[in-house]
């Protein structure tokens, strides 16, 4: 009697009452619980003990089949037949007399014991004979044992067969639950003592402490999963996955025996937790909602099951969760579909009238399937901007689609498709097009079909059908407002800068309106003609910023500002007018502007653009990520990707970098000026690898693209440098040479510190001999002069601040190239100051690449020592560490520029070599980092 866990008690009382029988006081003994918890197996338990102590055992199971027989268990029970004498018209009382008559012939040849299984089961009559049995037992050797099941169920349930009979009478046993230690035994003893605990506590927490659920689970996986619990096996969490489903199959039988409405209830639950996702709390009143059941009853179910162990309270929120997804899965196996959507469909208009909020109520219109309401419809749509503000794109697009199955007037389904459309294009780039098409033939007000095409062709563009995109803004180009006129014409100019063919056309148009009628075009337009002629090599960078601020402090409708702004912050950056470049970035991204606006992505370009001109640019900041489902080796040639390429080479992670440019498919990309910088970023990656030629192929392929879009600035992209640079490294200086003459003419008309400074660098090291000394030497002079003046101590090693606009990324070569030409002239001593300053700005940086340079120019000049790396917590100034330490306890820029009376680029910049020289990218990581080296403190 020990092959039972955890049913000591209950077979102690068995043993006693059947030895106390065996003298001839019987009495009932009622075993009641809950399914599963193993009466039935007490039952047999105790036919056993009978047969081995010379009892005649009797047997009798109740079902639902045979309560449709008058006395038919207890007939059952006593012979299987009708007792001898018995005819077909006797009544029910004739008939329980002869049963116990019966009985008591039993009685008198030898003890007897009885055993009646599920007697909730049986008809009433056969309940009040059992019953009145009881009553008559105390003086027969007859021990009557009886199993109820007795559980908080919605449905109240009807009176025990003990609840008329004296305490004195019967003895009741309720057997408890499995304990997670009994179970975790269970388990262990099917899988073996070394499976692992994770294993063993998942399937005790999907087996509810039932031995009826948990041994049908152990049959399942022991058939599919035998080695389960090992090497990182997880427990399934949906039935599908168990065979041959006798773990299901206990679910059903559990739910059957509870009623059809703690059925509906439980299926209400599990329904609702499988599909509630951030909205799962399910509240008792929604849970009676939903599943028809009386609302007093639920509460009381939800406590007696979160006992029993089948639920469990989530710790976040409180509400009812199953105890494991896996037990949920199982609730839920074979009910129909309908019945679910019909749960959603109550559920939505429960929490609709309750005023829960929007996306808590779509989220089940979404599986309700909703065909008309307006209710519905708004509360979609408002469910929509919900999930866009959090940013939670995917979600929006749901809502949208859902309630694109709603019916809406005209005017509100053209407003809902072009909304999708931009979610679906920010997702998968070709998804939002035929939405917006759809959007644009269902537009008639004249605004929302401008704003409708203008998104279209920006969708059209960035899938590479610019010649699409641009017959759509044609068809929408006679607009009799002005203002919506103009803004055709802007985001024309803007968009054409995506077909070399087109852009010429359209500036071209735009030239000759400049000339005949200035007054035609808007500040917008004129911003982005200075921005032609600046790419074009016809401006300064003096006087295209003069231009720029005069057009910008002009008024401009708000509709062209965005486009305005964008061409402005493009050329303030090329213009190393950092500050300006960020405001107009800034000013232009708060019009809240769709992921469709033709100047949306051109601002994100110009302020990535900004931070690597700075050399801030890293790819956590500014993510380029993938389209769901492309294949390897497919991606878009974007300038994030070029950037991060560049970075990566910069950092001396070029193996990472060469991961980034394999993934580009540039055979397959379209003839834009995103492809452009990424053929001038694999060449920077080419040539650092030592693929020289591969890298000059890469460069002047980019240079004949930018030359055919009439785009020759080196301001734009230096690729002539670059090529030069290739030819040199090839021992071909005068290949180079023609190239960094006529990279150094370009420069000079762009006229800042940057172009220049780089352009003489080149020029002086084609050049060579005494005049390559003296352009190298004013290469670095300019850029100095750009800059701010390196520290007392910078040939020593120290950490330079580094100058705000970023010029140290062209000053650190050209003080390389200047140091190794005048070692070359025999000057070495002054060769090495110059390097050392490289060296340790390269350090500062985290350019591994050029502090190797640097470190190899001073060997080669005879230094006897290079100087030490200035990376860690060590190497950190009093000004670094003191700002730092500000950081990490929680400071913000402006609070600590404003502490220490700096600017706040100052503390920028601090932070950044911070960064750089502790290893770590994020702000969160200052305080360890910084713990490391002994303290925060200054």
């Amino acid at each position: 009697m020990t092959e039972l866990l955890e049913r000591e008690a209950a077979l102690g009382l068995l043993a006693a009452e059947a030895a106390r029988a065996r003298t001839g006081a019987g009495r009932l003994l009622l075993f009641r619980g809950p399914t599963g918890t193993g009466r039935s197996a007490l039952l047999d338990t105790a036919a056993l003990h009978g047969e081995q102590h010379g009892m005649r055992v009797l047997r009798a199971d109740c079902s639902a089949e045979s309560a449709r027989t008058v006395l038919g268990p207890v007939v059952q029970l006593l012979d299987a037949q009708q007792p001898a004498g018995a005819d077909e018209d006797a009544s029910p009382m004739d008939l329980a007399a002869r049963l116990w008559e019966l009985l008591r012939e039993y009685a008198d040849a030898s003890p007897l014991l009885l055993t009646v299984d599920n007697v909730h089961l049986a008809d009433s009559a056969s309940r009040r004979w059992l019953a009145e049995a009881a009553r008559r037992l105390a003086g027969l050797p007859v021990l009557l044992v009886a199993s109820e099941r007795v559980q908080y169920d919605i449905a109240p349930p009807g009176p025990g067969l003990a609840h008329a009979l004296s305490p004195s009478l019967v003895r009741a046993h309720a057997p408890a639950p499995l304990s997670p230690e009994a179970g975790a035994a269970l388990v262990r003893e099917a899988f073996g003592a070394d499976a692992a605990d994770s294993w063993v506590a998942d399937c005790v927490r999907a087996g509810a402490g039932l031995p009826l659920l948990l041994r049908a689970l152990l049959d399942d996986l022991l058939a599919v999963l035998p080695d389960g619990g090992r090497d990182g096996a997880a427990l399934p969490v949906s039935c599908a996955d168990l065979y041959p489903g006798a773990y299901a199959a206990a679910v059903l039988w559990w739910l059957d025996s509870a009623g059809p409405e703690t059925a509906a209830v439980a299926r209400a639950l599990a329904e609702l937790e499988a599909s509630g996702g951030a909205h799962a709390h399910v509240t008792e009143e929604l849970l009676a909602e939903v599943s028809g059941a009386g609302v007093a009853r639920v509460p009381g179910w939800l406590t007696a099951m979160t006992r029993l162990g089948l639920l469990r309270r989530d710790p976040g929120h409180g509400g009812p969760l199953f105890a494991h997804p896996l037990l949920r899965s199982a609730v839920l196996d074979g009910w129909p579909e309908e019945d679910r959507v019909e749960l959603h469909r109550r559920a939505a208009a429960h929490r609709y009238r309750r005023g829960d909020r929007a996306e808590a109520v779509a989220g089940h219109l979404l599986r309700a399937r909703p065909s008309g309401g307006d209710w519905a419809t708004d509360t979609l749509l408002d469910a929509a901007r919900e999930a866009s503000r959090a940013g939670r794109d995917g979600d929006a697009a749901a809502y949208l689609r859902a309630a694109l199955d709603t019916w809406m007037p005209r005017e509100r389904r053209a407003e809902v498709l072009t909304r999708l459309g931009a979610l679906e294009f920010a997702t998968v780039r070709s998804a939002g097009i035929p939405r917006l098409t759809e959007a644009l033939r269902l537009q008639e007000r004249p605004e929302q079909k401008v704003a409708t095409a203008l998104g279209l062709g920006t969708a059209l563009v960035h899938r590479g059908e610019a010649r699409a995109a641009f017959d759509v803004l044609r068809d929408i180009d006679d607009q009799d407002d002005p203002v919506l006129a103009r803004t055709v014409q802007t985001a024309a100019a803007l968009l054409s800068d995506h077909d070399r063919d087109i852009r010429r056309e359209v500036h071209q148009r735009l030239r000759e309106t400049a000339e005949r009628s200035p007054d035609l075009l808007s500040p917008a337009v004129r911003t982005l003609l200075v921005r032609y002629e600046a790419a074009a090599g016809l401006l300064s960078a003096e006087a295209a910023m003069r231009q720029v601020r005069q057009l910008v402090a002009a008024p401009e409708d708000r509709m062209l500002l965005p486009y305005q702004l964008s061409a402005a912050s493009t050329v303030a950056q090329w213009a190393d007018a950092l500050e300006d470049a960020d405001r107009f970035v800034r000013n232009g991204l708060t019009e809240r502007l769709s992921p469709l606006h033709p100047a949306h992505h051109a601002l994100l370009n110009t302020r990535a653009d900004t931070e690597a001109a700075r050399g801030r640019f890293t790819a956590e900041e500014f993510p380029d990520q993938r389209p769901p489902g492309l294949p390897p080796g497919h991606a878009a040639p974007t300038n994030l990707r070029a950037h991060t390429v560049i970075s990566l080479v910069r950092a001396g992670r070029t193996a990472e970098a060469r991961r980034i440019a394999q993934d580009v498919h540039v055979d397959a990309s379209t003839d834009g000026w995103q492809l452009n910088r990424f053929l001038y970023a694999r060449g920077v990656l080419r040539a650092a690898e030592g693929d020289q030629l591969g890298a000059l192929e890469d460069f002047l392929d980019c240079g004949r693209r930018q030359s055919a879009r009439d785009i020759l600035s080196p301001a734009v992209s230096p690729w002539r440098s670059a090529a030069a640079e290739c030819h040199l490294a090839l021992g071909r200086p005068q290949a180079a040479l023609p190239l960094a003459e006529e990279e150094y003419r370009l420069a000079a008309i762009w006229d800042t510190p940057r172009v220049v400074g780089r352009a003489l660098r080149v020029l002086g090291a084609a050049t060579g001999g005494r005049h390559g000394l003296e352009l190298t030497e004013r290469a670095v002079t300019v850029l100095r002069g750009g800059a701010s003046e390196p520290g007392p101590d910078a040939g020593q090693g120290a950490a330079h601040a580094g100058p705000e606009d970023g010029l140290d990324i062209e000053l650190v070569p050209a003080l390389i190239t200047h140091g190794r030409q005048l070692a070359a002239a025999g000057h070495p001593r002054r060769a090495r100051p110059l390097l050392r300053e490289a060296a340790a700005t390269a350090d500062h940086m985290g350019a591994a690449p050029l502090l190797a340079q640097a470190e190899q120019a001073l060997r080669d000049s005879g230094a006897r020592r290079t100087p030490a790396r200035r990376t860690g917590a060590g190497a950190l100034t009093d000004s670094e560490r003191r700002i730092a330490a500000l950081a990490a306890d929680g400071r913000s820029n402006a609070e600590i520029a404003a502490l220490l009376h700096l600017a706040r680029r100052t503390v920028e910049t601090h932070l950044t070599s911070t960064y750089r020289k502790l290893g770590i990218r994020r702000r969160t990581a200052l305080r360890e980092a910084l713990d490391e080296d002994g303290g925060t403190g200054p």
